[in-house]
This record gives C-alpha cells, sequence and structure tokens, in this order.
C-alpha cells in the first residue's frame, strides 16, 4: 500500500470536501468541516505541508479508510 506523505492544505480542504464533507467556518488560519459520519468536526490548518498525523487523524474522524484517501487523491491530482 502507498505510504502517506504530507500534502498542501487546498489538497487536504479538496480531498475531504469530494468525501462528502461540508465547509462550515474558518477560524484564524483553520479551515473547520463537518462530514456525515464524523464524529467531531474535522480541521485542516492553512500549513504548506500538513503532517501525516493531522492527515490520519482527520480521516479517522470523517471515517475514511485509506484506500478512500488515495482514490480521491488520485482523482484531484
Amino acid at each position: 500500500m502507498a505510504k502517506l506523505s504530507p500534502t498542501h492544505w487546498r489538497i487536504q480542504l479538496k480531498i475531504f470536501e469530494t468525501y462528502g464533507c461540508t465547509y462550515e467556518r474558518k477560524k484564524g488560519s483553520h479551515h473547520i468541516l463537518t462530514c456525515p459520519e464524523g464524529k467531531r468536526a474535522v480541521v485542516i490548518p492553512e500549513y504548506d505541508e500538513v503532517d501525516v498525523d493531522i492527515i490520519k487523524n482527520n480521516m479517522r474522524t470523517a471515517g475514511m479508510s485509506r484506500n478512500q484517501y488515495f482514490s480521491l487523491l488520485d482523482k484531484i491530482s
């Protein structure tokens, strides 16, 4: 399986919006999204490279699998 790597915050935003999360608001340099199956809000910071740990936590929060993440990443790229 492919290895997760840091990506730009705009790519992360597109991935989670394509997955079905809805953009709620922005607070400072953080974008807040809600997901239908999410346990809590998904928070994407405006970093040039969002860290792998943040990506994993957001995937877990949204209920997204690694396969879903990589297929969405392929569609966007």
